[in-house]
């Protein structure tokens, strides 16, 4: 029977414990080779990981794995995910490997697989990964093996991402704040955005194995925030510790989120010819005054599901530019399918270059329209639309929000709760229909 081992973005847990003990980081390695597609030569696969203690031993394990079923592995030591996917595509290795639990405390770790193209795999492939990982068939041989083979790659991937700023004359310069959640891109950011003239304030820049994401980056930019304020700096980045998002602040240290970089970009870009199809992809989590906004544009909302995979497939799929989510993981697809926090940073910097306007003014161009979330203790899971007093309320409530906001009811992946999101133009006005349908929702299947 097949083992569930991927999740919205690879396999995750506690490191040394299942999935990310060591038989079975090594079950994944070799499942990942037999998965690929029969090639003449000797497979030749990619990995590379954030700061976390565990990342060694989860490399040589990898390694193990690969080794068995008859590849090679090779490492680019601590470099972001995003550096893995256009690596693996531009040194043409077979797969890509990324060792991360992104924004996670340092206890956690994870794995990413990458195509040879630099794109994730998809579920269809998770799915036969898993299949070949449970099969007991088969076992992986005892052994350390020897060391990993290590390239240092940052050169190259510096290359692939300064393109996205192709001339920045205006803020040469700039004093800005980098913050590198003590993760993966400390060992290309600093060193970037200085070799394009910024002078940097390093944040987050003393990894310890420990404090990967420790009160720092993107998913605590309040810190950045205050280095920017007392340092007068034009503004500041924040990472996570895989590096495939980031948060903005601007001078005054107000937060930018993904949805306002989405809609800064977009409509440079549209301005400029460049937003294919006048289309942007955005979770379901994205504020409805980003919809607006870009309505008003004439620039269209796509939404999926929460999780970039989902993004990447439907800008795949659609042939769109750009898309993302309001956590700052932005996808532009002329560099990767995959979010890229520093080529998300250099495209807002681009903006402030081209049109001599500040991050403030720019990130000023969103609205964000209140939010109110109430959750339903259920005790069953049933299909709304199979509830007549609850769909009829829906459907009320849609009507009222028409234009103007955004009702989003889902059950939990992990709990027995139904979650009601409302968004609108009046506080109070959305908590009361967020309550109305929710004592409903209560009536008729609550625990």
């Amino acid at each position: 029977m097949t083992t569930t081992l991927f999740g919205t973005d690879g396999v995750r847990g506690t490191a040394g414990h299942y999935p990310l003990d060591a038989r079975t980081i090594a079950r994944l390695g070799a499942a990942v080779v037999r998965a690929l597609p029969h090639a003449a030569h000797e497979p030749r696969l990619l990995v590379g990981r954030d700061t976390r203690e565990s990342g060694p031993w989860i490399e040589q394990e990898l390694a193990r794995g690969v080794r068995a079923a008859g590849a090679r592995l090779t490492s680019a030591g601590v470099v972001p995910t995003p550096a893995v996917a256009c690596l693996t595509r531009a040194r043409e290795f077979d797969a890509g490997l990324v060792i991360s639990a992104s924004h996670n405390p340092y206890q956690d770790n994870g794995i990413k697989v990458f195509s040879g193209g630099g794109e994730k795999f998809d579920e269809e492939l998770e799915r036969h990964i898993e299949a070949i990982v449970a099969d007991p068939s088969w076992e992986v041989g005892p052994g350390d093996g020897p060391p990993v083979e290590s390239h240092d790659f940052v050169a190259g991937y510096i290359s692939h991402a300064r393109p996205a700023l192709p001339d920045l004359a205006t803020l040469r310069g700039s004093r800005i704040a980098v913050d590198c959640a003590h993760g993966a891109t400390v060992t290309v950011a600093p060193r970037l955005f200085r070799e394009l003239g910024f002078e940097v304030a390093e944040v987050g820049c003393a990894p310890d194995g420990r404090n990967i994401n420790l009160g720092c980056g993107s998913t605590r930019p309040e810190h950045v925030a205050a280095v920017v304020r007392a340092g007068g700096h034009r503004l500041g980045i924040a990472f996570d510790g895989d590096g495939d998002r980031c948060i903005l602040v601007d001078h005054a240290g107000r937060v930018v989120d993904g949805d306002a970089i989405m809609l800064v970009c977009a409509r440079h870009l549209r301005a400029h010819g460049r937003l294919k199809g006048d289309t942007v992809v955005a979770t379901v989590m994205s504020n409805i005054g980003l919809e607006i906004a870009l309505r008003e544009s004439g620039i269209t909302l796509v939404r999926t599901p929460v999780g970039d995979k989902y993004v990447a497939a439907e800008i795949a799929e659609r042939g769109c530019s750009m898309g993302g989510e309001q956590s700052g993981h932005v996808i532009f697809s002329d560099f990767l399918f995959t979010g890229d926090g520093i080529v998300t940073a250099l495209h807002v910097l681009r903006v402030m270059a081209e049109t001599g306007r500040e991050l403030a003014d720019l990130a000023a161009q969103l609205v964000t329209y209140p939010q109110t979330l109430v959750n339903v203790r259920v005790r069953q899971k049933r299909e709304l639309a199979q509830v007549p007093a609850a769909r009829d309320t829906m459907a009320t409530l849609e009507a009222r929000l028409a234009g103007c906001g955004r009702l989003l009811v889902r059950y939990s992946g992990t709990e027995p709760l139904l979650r009601i999101m409302i968004e609108g133009e009046d506080q109070a006005q959305i908590e009361r229909w967020a309550h109305e349908l929710a004592d409903v929702v209560t009536r008729e299947l609550g625990s």
